[in-house]
């Protein structure tokens, strides 16, 4: 048998249920994973309440989760390229939060053998997320790029990239996690009243691109700072898109292998530091959902469902 975190209608943490599910066999073209870790991300939460029923309905009983680092326990038929025992990164939508994910064979990529599997489980949805929004405003050597929700999971990793392209980045973040930010070369700035013009304050030559990971307001913020909309990307506020003409480009735009590689190959160099703020069992599933929803504390936030393997 196999634990797989489960809900049986929308609503809060309450929902969670931990069931017994027979282990799941590998068809044509699917890879059997068994997870070591799952990474938790703040839209699951929304995807459990029914927030994006309409965009994404539930088939209920819905799994949870949906990226996660495992090692190959199986393969299909077809399948080739992978074989059981090789540590592998993926996603599978709605399907991370179990002893054994099926996925389909395009959607996993082999996971460095020196990256523990905790930084590499995060790699598919927030390192995939950084990486895209990064990408969408094209930062240069010298530019200065601001990020906002700097100390969450997608923004302390697009704060990280865009610094590795060469520019200065200014991250928005709490007085807590100013010292972090600053020990991986961001420049924090507080957030809240008065935003503006610290920013202001800290880049008299303007700011050149502009990274919106949270929403509320801050791509006004970007119009009102002189951002060209081209430069100014959003993955949460998408009526802006829409009224300022920003970019709006994320995990889908970075759903690649190949991407989540070279995103694993700057983690495992030293290059690309994933902060784990925090790491629950499976039994504690419904705790941990509910310290997502706080969109609090610094990086990200994972369930281990076992050690790494030796």
């Amino acid at each position: 048998m196999s634990r797989k975190v489960q809900i049986d209608r929308y609503g809060g943490p309450e929902v969670l249920r931990i069931v017994d599910v027979a282990r799941p066999r590998p068809s044509a073209g699917q890879v059997l994973v068994e997870v070591v870790v799952a990474s938790l991300n703040p839209a699951e939460v929304g995807i459990r309440e029914g927030a994006f029923a309409r965009v994404w309905p539930a088939g209920f009983p819905q799994g949870m989760g949906h990226d996660f680092a495992g090692v190959v326990a199986g393969v299909g038929p077809d399948v080739t390229g992978l074989a059981v025992g090789d540590g592998v990164v993926g996603y599978t939508p709605r399907g991370a939060m179990a002893d054994f994910a099926l996925v389909d064979v395009g959607a996993v990529a082999p996971k460095p053998a020196g990256l523990g599997f905790a930084p590499a489980a995060v790699v598919p949805a927030a390192g995939a997320t950084a990486w895209a929004t990064v990408a969408a405003v094209d930062p240069a050597p010298g530019e200065t790029v601001f990020v906002s929700a700097a100390s969450g999971g997608v923004g302390v990793l697009a704060g990280q990239l865009a610094r590795l392209a060469g520019a200065r980045v200014i991250g928005a973040t709490s007085a807590r996690h100013r010292h972090e930010l600053t020990a991986l070369d961001i420049e924090p700035v507080e957030y809240g009243r008065g935003l503006e013009a610290r920013v202001r304050a800290m880049t008299p030559e303007g700011i050149d691109a502009f990274i919106d990971t949270f929403g509320g307001g801050y791509v006004e913020l970007a119009i009102a700072l002189g951002v060209a909309p081209k430069r100014i990307n959003t993955i949460t506020d998408h009526s802006a898109v829409h009224r300022y003409g920003v970019q709006a480009r994320g995990n889908a735009d970075a759903m690649s292998p190949a991407i989540w590689s070279e995103v694993q190959t700057l983690i495992a160099s030293g290059d690309l530091v994933v902060p784990i703020e925090a790491e629950y069992p499976l039994e504690d599933i419904a705790r941990a959902y509910v310290d997502v929803a706080t969109r609090h504390g610094f990086g990200k936030r994972v369930v281990r469902l076992r050690p790494d393997p030796t």
